[in-house]
């Protein structure tokens, strides 16, 4: 059966060039798995920018079809798991890496990389959520797990503004947190007081003591997106048996810290992983934000785009200028 694709491809020898487009391929170009399912919606991700544009870190061989993310319909299965017709939701492993993803229609993929929908959520809401919307949840969770609550202080989310940290502020503020966004965006301050931030604060006010092994404490808990700098600067500014995720790079990949905080203050340092935990935590995260954790203002921060704007829409978000969510309909062009 014939699909529409978004594929990248390589050209070139030393120094190759990557381009993008729409192709129509056909099921027998998809690689082997045991459901074949109709992506009706996927999301946009800092890594499926890196995708497409030839990062060799996230994508091994060209040309391919990026897309982390993918909710649709089961239209051929070999699982006895699921059955024609189910709609199910697809984050994380190898999809849209190195296997094909969710920028195309259709994706054959092993049975243990999907979740059951429930019914509380609709497809549309699985994409707004999206890994980044996950990834958001699966920090909160882990913080919370390590001692964070609402009457311990306030909580600061770096990347405030962008697709995790968006979600991070208004999932922490849903749950009664004093939330303090940090952003370098000062033109989204009206949006961040929108999900619930109770303080914006610039990036330069969290860095003035990077370098510090010890500063005054100001958090119970910080939840990073965006690694580097910002996280060390960050460690010793936690209250006693304070904690810090982290679950980016964008900002770095090293982080210095003196080990006065963990080992005066008790804090935490705790990496956030949303592509390789076990399907049943995936799938008890998904059911958590379909009930107590939904978020039904999430439309309001997820901007919806059609294929005809994917390549600008991901080249925006590779440039540090995406605000929010994004969410493609692979049906609408």
């Amino acid at each position: 059966m014939a699909f529409l694709a978004f594929r990248a491809e390589e050209s070139g020898g030393e120094k190759p060039e990557y381009s993008t487009g729409w192709q129509t391929l056909e099921d027998s170009d998809l690689p082997a798995g045991d459901v074949l399912i109709e992506v009706r919606y996927s999301s946009l991700n800092y890594k499926d920018a890196l995708s497409a544009s030839g990062n060799k870190g996230v994508t091994r061989s060209y040309p391919h079809t990026p897309g982390i993310d993918a909710a649709g319909v089961v239209l051929e299965s070999a699982a006895e798991a699921f059955k024609p017709g189910d709609e199910v939701v697809l984050f994380g492993y190898d999809l849209g890496m190195n296997t094909s993803g969710g920028f195309g229609q259709h994706i054959r993929v092993p049975a243990e990389w999907i979740l059951t929908k429930p019914a509380a959520l609709t497809l549309q809401d699985a994409m707004a959520w999206g890994t980044a919307g996950f990834t958001a949840a699966l920090s909160v969770q882990k913080l919370e797990r390590a001692g964070m609550a609402p009457s311990r202080g306030p909580v600061v989310v770096t990347g405030a503004s962008g697709g995790v940290g968006s979600v991070a502020v208004a999932l922490l503020s849903k749950l009664g947190y004093e939330v303090v966004a940090v952003s370098g965006k000062p033109e989204q301050q009206e949006f961040l007081k929108s999900l619930g931030a109770s303080r914006i604060i610039g990036r330069d006010e969290v860095l003035a003591v990077k370098g510090k092994a010890m500063a005054k404490p100001l958090y119970q808990a910080a939840l990073d997106t965006t690694g580097g700098d910002l996280v060390s600067a960050l460690i010793p500014q936690l209250l006693p048996e304070g904690a810090v995720s982290t679950c980016g790079m964008v900002a770095g990949l090293k982080v210095e810290a003196s080990v006065f905080p963990f080992i005066l203050r008790g804090v935490s340092l705790l990496g956030v992983d949303s592509v390789e935990i076990p399907r049943a935590d995936k799938q008890s995260v998904l059911d958590k934000v379909a009930a107590e954790w939904a978020l039904p203002g999430l439309t309001n921060l997820t901007t919806d785009i059609g294929r005809s704007e994917l390549d600008a829409t991901l080249k925006k978000i590779l440039n540090g200028q995406g605000v929010g969510r994004y969410r493609l309909n692979l049906i609408q062009e």
